[in-house]
């Protein structure tokens, strides 16, 4: 009996490998041995393989000997995606199936009675596929949507075993899936977004949070509880300006491969906003596990990462932040090797003064000792507090303007703002990579912000790094925000009163 040879894809991070499933089925002791360091979904896969062969119509070799290979074999397999190969391979190798798999990659888990089930991270393993001169891919029914966001290349959506067995003896042919009728509509990534109209008062809020859209820099607020914090940051996600065709790409990569993308809206096109509970472990926020996942902050890449209740957070999970901040990618390092996952995300975190919630409130007495409220905001460290750019306060509400019946400014407005100072950026950095202000290194401050203050401006600056005693990296911050500032004000120069609201949003200390 002849050898088969099936082409699938492995996961590594959030990249594809090619996998050649090797397939013999030979005389011999009676036995079905899966090899290639896989793991227990692998191995488990004899025992759907053989009820979705049977109940497929065929017939499984139950008295051959038969081995799978996995190769390349010093390479960790994962998860139930190589079924469909497999199965593909034992029914070619006994000589039950005559098929033309050159250039054919198939991916899928088996269901027991040969149906092809949904499979995590089609996106880049049909991306892998093709860059390594695959023309067709067989993927579950569910997931050809997904498949077919990668171009050239074809998708053959498979129902179940059944059908591709009937295809591959060309008694009825299954189409290619026809990207026209992929559905067009997009799948946010977080949660539903409010608008800004909403939210009563807080307009000097209202106005740093803009800054920071335009500009992807970080924000704390601090303020009472039921000032608006939360609500504030939820509607975050309205002003933020759409993304273009490869951030939704990239972003759809990530939440395909975390399980995480819905089958009915395969590219997601809204930002992401990601709001984990304080209670998350380490290995949840920044990823990992035995085999390393993506983390909140890789799932939150190119949107919103809001932490409330900043300080209740661990010690130890708020720290990991702080390279992430600072690199915009986390590195996660394990006995089987080292990934690297993105990690461009906009920190928003929301937290009280105190543990009472109410340390400089004008409306009701805080019953926190000094060195209470000190411990409390001792919390978060002084390098973490370096790496944002906008401290504000969020203020009780009064009656007037809770009860004003006229709409505030609706997000749609900000957002227009927003996208208009992110084109200039766009235009700005054409020619480095970089996508917004906050992602400057000092190269690019020196020539996109130093060189352009204004006498005024540059004497501002000085006083205010003399007098204030901002550390190196608080100095570049501050011109960033400032460019972010002129940007919104379409100012090719930063002129003294943009550096001046951008001083404004440093604080040393958070106690008042």
């Amino acid at each position: 009996m002849p050898l088969a040879r099936v082409l699938s894809c492995a996961l590594i991070g959030l990249d594809g490998e090619l996998i050649e499933v090797e397939v013999d089925v030979s005389r011999g002791q009676v036995s079905f041995t899966v090899v290639g360091l896989g793991d227990t979904a692998v191995q488990e896969a004899r025992e759907r393989i053989r009820s979705a062969i049977k109940n497929s119509g065929a017939q499984f070799p139950f008295n051959r000997k038969i081995t799978v290979n996995l190769a390349p074999a010093d390479l960790r397999k994962e998860g139930p995606g190589y079924d469909l190969p497999m199965a593909v391979g034992i029914l070619v190798a006994s000589e039950q199936l005559v098929a033309d798999l050159d250039r054919a990659v198939f991916i899928g888990e088996l269901s027991l009675d040969g149906r092809v089930r949904h499979t995590h991270g089609v996106l880049p393993m049909v991306a892998v596929a093709r860059d390594h001169g695959a023309t067709r891919v067989f993927v579950p029914e569910d997931d050809a949507s997904e498949a077919a966001l990668v171009d050239d290349i074809e998708v053959v959506p498979v129902h179940d075993l059944a059908q591709l067995i009937e295809h591959f003896s060309g008694r009825q042919q299954i189409e290619a899936f026809d990207r026209s009728t992929a559905p067009q509509n997009g799948s946010q990534a977080g949660t539903q977004a409010l608008d800004f109209s909403y939210i009563k008062g807080q307009e000097h809020v209202k106005r740093a949070l803009e800054v920071a859209a335009a500009g992807g820099h970080n924000v704390l607020m601090m303020g009472p509880p039921g000032a608006g914090k939360t609500l504030l940051a939820r509607a975050m996600p309205s002003i933020l300006p759409a993304m273009a065709n490869d951030e939704a790409l990239e972003i759809t990569k990530i939440y395909s491969i975390a399980g995480l993308l819905p089958s009915e809206t395969p590219l997601v096109r809204e930002r992401p906003f990601r709001a984990p509970h304080h209670t998350i472990s380490h290995a949840g926020l920044v990823g990992g596990g035995r085999v390393p996942r993506p983390g909140e902050i890789t799932l939150s890449h190119r949107g919103v990462l809001f932490l409330d209740e900043l300080p209740e957070f661990g010690h130890a999970v708020l720290e990991v932040l702080r390279q992430p901040l600072e690199d915009r990618l986390v590195t996660i390092s394990r006995a089987q090797g080292t990934l690297t996952f993105p990690a461009n995300f906009m920190l928003v975190s929301a937290m009280n003064p105190c543990p009472c919630g109410y340390f400089g409130d004008s409306g009701r007495q805080c019953t926190c000792s000094d060195g209470t409220v000190a411990r409390y905001q001792k919390r978060i460290s002084g390098p973490l507090l370096d790496r944002i750019d906008i401290f504000v306060e969020v203020p009780r509400i009064d009656f007037e303007k809770l009860s004003a019946i006229e709409d505030a400014e609706g997000s749609q407005q900000v957002r227009g703002r927003v996208e208009a100072a992110r084109s200039l950026q766009t235009t700005r950095f054409s020619d480095n990579g970089l996508t917004c202000n906050a992602e400057m290194t000092p190269v690019e401050v020196r020539e996109f912000c130093q060189s352009q203050l204004d006498d005024g401006a540059q004497s501002l600056l000085r006083l205010a790094m003399n007098q204030l005693s901002f550390s190196a990296r608080s100095f570049h911050r501050i011109l960033k925000l400032s460019r972010t500032i002129a940007d919104l004000d379409a100012s090719s120069g930063i002129e003294s009163r943009h550096l001046a609201e951008a001083l404004q949003y440093r604080q040393r200390h958070l106690t008042a």
